[in-house]
């Protein structure tokens, strides 16, 4: 991952030094990220139909390659814009497939379910972790030795995950059946999620917040410079402060014992991200802007990985892979939508009513998640109590029918 933070910051570096243009800028961001909110729902279907091992260990090895690729362009003098658009298509089309068949592989690498919680959190903080550290190595690299060796470095770190695959003993998959179509198991993936009422409002409730509220980190830039009248410090403070908010929440997450109550934390973290972008929005001094974003991070990372969580524990395995392309629909395909329409909506009434009304909406979203509380509860209570998640309730009912069967009671 810190191999992977090291290429984003230095494509972004070499795409503008090549361009000075932001448009373009945006453009290989946009081309990265939509192929995922494109292909999400195959590549979902694909991890149910086949081995998740596999699929991953193939698109990791052509994500080497693609960050290969970058490498011997960089060196040679010779990349030019359109390579870097089409090897970002490329990178888009790989995580596309990637993602969620490694979201779906979790269950295989975590022996008991009721540890699933704080393997989520502990890869979320593994994630935010390296957020830290890889742009402030990429841009010491950068500086000593070019672009062209971030490239190089993420292109070998993916051999350390490869040979992971390959180490790993886990439970062998049962054979899967193969009679439908690809797009007819991704009609079964869609109506399943639609008629799981859990599923449906927390699918809805992250990709509204993607597409509304995670827009801001690409107006960052902009408070750095014209608000808070900093430079490229600022903005890396900015950032840095966001990823420690995120990392304290996935340690908080990690700590915790179980997955009950994770529907209310839910509903609090939505309402404290919304809250703390809107104070945001109105900052104008740094210390309490790095504060603020902190909090975002904090409430952002906690719904996002309690989301995860929830929808790992429930989901039929059969039925994982596409639930979990649909949580990366929802979560990642749907930024770059909610960064063009910030950029928009900030092109016309100002970039801090933007984050003030995306914040606005976020409590909206996090009003209308509570308000269905009660029944999202009703429906994951039976869920819970199955797979023995509830234990006092579990052994309760193990008691009444032992009573019942008991020949005393004749």
């Amino acid at each position: 991952m810190i191999g992977t933070w090291m290429q984003n910051i230095a494509l972004a570096w070499l795409v503008y030094r090549l361009t000075n243009s932001a448009f373009w800028l945006g453009m290989v961001g946009f081309l990265s990220q939509v192929m995922v909110f494109l292909l999400s729902p195959i590549a979902g279907a694909v991890a149910d139909r086949f081995n998740r091992r596999t699929i991953i260990l193939w698109s990791q090895f052509l994500l080497m390659l693609q960050a290969l690729a970058l490498f011997l362009l960089s060196i040679s003098g010779a990349i030019t814009v359109p390579h870097i658009l089409f090897l970002s298509v490329l990178l888009g089309l790989f995580t596309a497939f990637d993602t969620p068949a490694r979201q779906a592989f979790v269950i295989k690498m975590v022996e008991k379910k009721e540890d699933l919680g704080n393997a989520i959190a502990l890869n979320s903080s593994l994630f935010n972790a390296a957020r830290l550290i890889g742009p402030s190595i990429a841009g010491l690299i950068i500086a000593l030795a070019g672009e062209a060796t971030c490239f190089l470095i993420n292109s070998i770190s993916y051999l350390a995950v490869i040979v992971s695959l390959l180490l790993m003993t886990i439970k062998k998959d049962e054979p899967k059946k193969k009679e439908s179509y690809i797009l007819k198991e991704m009609k079964e993936g869609l109506s399943y999620a639609y008629r799981s009422h859990p599923i449906r409002s927390l699918l809805l409730l992250l990709g509204f917040n993607s597409l509304i509220g995670m827009s801001y980190a690409v107006l960052m830039p902009i408070f750095a410079k014209e608000i808070l009248h900093g430079g490229p410090q600022t903005l890396g403070f900015l950032m840095g402060s966001s990823g420690i908010g995120a990392l304290i929440g996935a340690f908080y997450l990690a700590s915790r014992k179980s997955v009950i109550g994770l529907a209310n934390l839910i509903a609090s973290a939505t309402f404290i991200f919304g809250i703390s972008l809107m104070a945001f929005a109105f900052s104008s001094y740094l210390w309490l802007s790095l504060i603020l974003v902190l909090i975002a991070g904090f409430g952002m990372m906690l719904q996002m990985a309690s989301c995860n969580t929830i929808l790992q524990t429930i989901v039929e395995d059969n039925m994982r892979g596409r639930v979990m392309s649909l949580y990366t629909m929802a979560f990642l395909g749907m930024i770059p939508f909610g960064s063009l329409l910030a950029g928009s909506a900030a092109h016309y009434i100002g970039v801090p009513l933007t984050v003030f009304i995306s914040g606005l909406f976020c409590l909206i979203g996090a009003a209308l998640f509570s308000f269905n509380l009660p029944e999202l509860k009703r429906t994951i209570r039976p869920i819970y109590i199955k797979m023995g998640i509830i234990p006092e309730i579990t052994a309760a009912i193990e008691t009444v029918s032992r009573l019942e069967g008991s020949p005393d009671k004749e």
